[in-house]
């Protein structure tokens, strides 16, 4: 029996394999359009709200001299106690007496601690005034109460003849601090100071940065924050000449501005009464360049360049202003920091103040403060925008408002006389804010900075 072997005819195996190509053709187009299996790993994270913390605000208590026991000049005495006033919500704070070991008579300084209620921050703030008339100190000084911080910068002392200048080291925790201080000058000298906890200490400039002609400072603490105060008192001719109560800059930057700067008037020859920029580069040599514009105006009225040395304090006299109150930009090739002296004279009285740069306060937030007894003062405000910005003015315990809404046109600044008390700025836009304080016997100025801040929720992953 014979088999016959069937083969497909030569057209059909064409078509055969035709079909199959297309076949697996479409099956591999299928593959691609299906979905693919995938791994896919998937962030785990819960979302935190941090409680705030209590506000904790520093005031520098008794005003010190020194000298005046001939046997022992170290010796620090208390001239004056100051006038301290407290604002905010109430029962809101409370108070902390920081220990004076180093002063005769010394009382005053302490913590005010804004304590948290309801994960909410208390609107608190406080401030102190002295006025001085002793045969080695005469004049007005004034200051907010602050909180500490690990490092700041202290930029108008004076070592020079008759200056009598002392770094206030304030420490309102419950661990000890230990703070270098960097002296930048003709000469560089650097030094460490052990803070006890709730201790307050003074140590005198001219201590740690005598030669250093026109000195500037910088405070690093660790271990605790601390707050960082320069108390000054000026003699000429053995003739007291005022005091002051200078805060330590927070930082350096290229842009600043300085508001509400008074220029004395001056008798012919009397360079007594200039306004005195000093500026620091710190970190590479720098070109900066000073604009000087009258309050309450955008146009400037003169301007300067001056080249920076880097870690060489320069100072220039803004010579020429007329008796007035000016604002005064510096920006910089590399960051700086710098401060303005005024001066105020009436007659045979003379007192003086350094301003520091007012930092941009952000649109939508509420910034407490407080206004101290003493002479008449001013909140000066600049919009460092194009936009127009509405800043509100009201009662720190939330009363009604104080002032009717102050309109700042884009790059507009303001002045409004302000009476003893708190107060909570609230701007719609960025702002730069100070308050000075001046009359026939004294003058003082600090700027305006933001209060503790509520901190934003953070992302926690394991």
């Amino acid at each position: 029996m014979s088999r016959r072997t069937i083969r497909p005819a030569a057209g059909a195996r064409v078509l055969l394999g035709a079909a199959l190509a297309a076949a697996s053709v479409l099956a591999v187009v299928a593959a691609v359009a299906a979905p693919w299996p995938q791994v896919r790993g998937q962030q785990v994270g819960t979302t935190v709200t941090p409680v705030p913390r209590d506000t904790v605000l520093v005031c520098n208590g008794s005003f010190r001299v020194l000298g005046r026991e001939a046997a022992r000049a170290e010796l620090m005495v208390s001239a004056a106690a100051p006038s301290l006033r407290i604002d905010g919500e109430e029962d809101a704070a409370t108070s902390v007496e920081l220990s004076m070991p180093d002063v005769t008579g010394g009382t005053g300084a302490q913590a005010v601690i804004g304590r948290i209620a309801a994960r909410s921050v208390p609107q608190v703030a406080a401030s102190e005034s002295v006025r001085l008339a002793e045969p080695d100190a005469t004049g007005f000084a004034a200051a907010p109460c602050r909180e500490p911080s690990l490092e700041g910068w202290i930029v108008g002392g004076d070592v020079s003849t008759g200056a009598s200048d002392i770094i206030l080291l304030s420490n309102p925790g419950v661990v000890t601090a230990t703070v270098d201080l960097d002296v930048y000058g003709t000469t560089r000298s650097a030094s460490t100071v052990v803070v006890p906890p709730q201790t307050q200490l003074g140590v005198p400039l001219a201590a740690v940065a005598a030669g250093a002609g026109t000195p500037v400072v910088r405070v690093t603490a660790t271990g605790a924050p601390v707050r960082a105060v320069l108390q000054s008192t000026l003699v000429r001719a053995l003739d007291p000449i005022g005091v002051d109560l200078q805060d330590s800059v927070s930082g350096t930057q290229r842009q600043q501005t300085i508001l509400g700067v008074r220029a004395a008037s001056a008798a012919p020859g009397d360079d007594h009464g200039g306004v005195v920029v000093r500026m620091l580069a710190p970190e590479a040599d720098a070109r900066a360049t000073v604009r000087v514009r009258a309050s309450e105006s955008s146009r400037i009225l003169d301007e300067y360049s001056i080249d920076l040395v880097e870690a060489t304090p320069t100072e220039i006299t803004l010579a020429g202003l007329a008796e007035g109150d000016y604002d005064i930009d510096i920006s910089a090739t590399s960051p700086v920091v710098s401060a303005v002296r005024q001066t105020m004279q009436t007659g045979s009285i003379e007192d003086f103040a350094w301003s520091l740069p007012s930092p941009q306060l952000a649109g939508e937030t509420t910034i407490p403060f407080s206004v101290p007894n003493g002479p008449a003062a001013e909140l000066h405000l600049r919009n460092p925008g194009q936009t127009p910005v509405t800043v509100e003015l009201h009662d720190i315990a939330g009363g009604s408002g104080v002032h009717s809404p102050i309109s700042l046109p884009g790059g507009g600044s303001a002045a409004v006389r302000l009476d003893p008390g708190g107060y909570a700025l609230s701007p719609s836009g960025a702002v730069s804010a100070s308050v000075g304080m001046r009359d026939g016997t004294g003058i003082a100025a600090w700027p305006l900075w933001a209060a503790a801040a509520t901190q934003q929720p953070i992302i926690v992953r394991p």
